[in-house]
């Protein structure tokens, strides 16, 4: 079980990086001035680590539950 829960730990930890990269270039490339760019670009940045903190938290509370289960 823990194997599963490693992989997918590594499968979603993978996407939101994509995710973040993929947002920073759709941004650099969009038709925006650079003060708004960069606005959006800590937008994300925040976003996208308010959204990992809570995948992270939810990862902690199904180990912790698969963990009791198993003892």
């Amino acid at each position: 079980m823990s194997d599963n829960q490693g992989s997918s730990t590594s499968i979603l930890l993978a996407f939101a990086v994509g995710a973040i990269a993929g947002a920073a270039i759709a941004l650099l490339y969009a038709p925006a001035s650079g003060e708004e760019t960069r606005r959006k670009l800590a937008q994300k940045a925040r976003d996208s680590k308010d959204g990992l903190s809570a995948a992270v938290q939810k990862g902690r509370e199904v180990y912790d539950q698969v963990r009791k289960e198993m003892a």
